[in-house]
């Protein structure tokens, strides 16, 4: 169970790294996470040099593709070189956008004729490829999702977790980076602790 994070130069930091962190909490057989690009490095808004595992090709053969945002956006949606790289399908994957990443959706072709949401920024750029933007933090069509707000990543993560490991781990995920006192059981600190386990067969940034 492969879930893909594609990168770009330009991509908003805590996109990546709240995917990468919390995708790599589960504890399931064959449960892999990789960041693809397509250069060996790519740079960060912030000017962070983040390693890839791949290029964006083998996003093609994933089970979950979940593209980043970031000024980035603009750049990879006017290359269509890049776009044409990705042969990706909603009837076998579940893809995913956080904020501006939803315009790399749009010009895929993924989001139409569906709703869709992003960051409010980006909301007339959208419109005008022809998707309608629905003001809320989360909106799913299938295997289908785009999530607006840095924050609303959990959606979108809770969506995949739950999608490919099933219910159960979403809910320990999500409830790991909870604050204390707000939702964090203490009876299921058993269950958090498998968490904190480190995976030998993870590719680390």
């Amino acid at each position: 169970m492969k879930t893909s994070i594609v990168i770009f130069d330009k991509f908003t930091d805590i996109d990546l790294f709240l995917m990468w962190d919390l995708l790599n909490r589960v504890r399931v057989e064959g449960w892999e996470v990789k960041i693809l690009g397509e250069k060996h490095v790519h740079v960060s808004a912030t000017d962070i040099e983040i390693k890839t595992h791949g290029r964006i090709e083998e996003a093609n053969d994933s089970e979950a593709v979940l593209f980043v945002s970031g000024y980035g956006t603009r750049d990879r949606i006017a290359d269509d070189g890049w776009l044409s790289r990705f042969k990706l399908d909603p009837a076998r994957q579940f893809i995913g956008s956080i904020c501006s990443g939803s315009l790399i959706m749009a010009k895929l072709g993924l989001l139409e004729g569906k709703t869709a949401t992003t960051y409010p920024t980006t909301k007339t750029a959208l419109e005008s490829l022809g998707v309608e933007v629905v003001e809320k933090p989360f909106v799913s069509h299938g295997n289908i999702a785009t999530a607006g707000g840095c924050l609303a990543q959990q959606y979108l993560i809770g969506w995949v977790i739950e999608n490919l490991a099933g219910k159960d781990w979403r809910e320990i995920v999500l409830k790991s980076v909870q604050p204390v006192g707000e939702g964090l059981f203490f009876e299921d600190v058993p269950k958090l602790a498998r968490l904190y386990t480190p995976r030998a067969d993870s590719p680390r940034v």
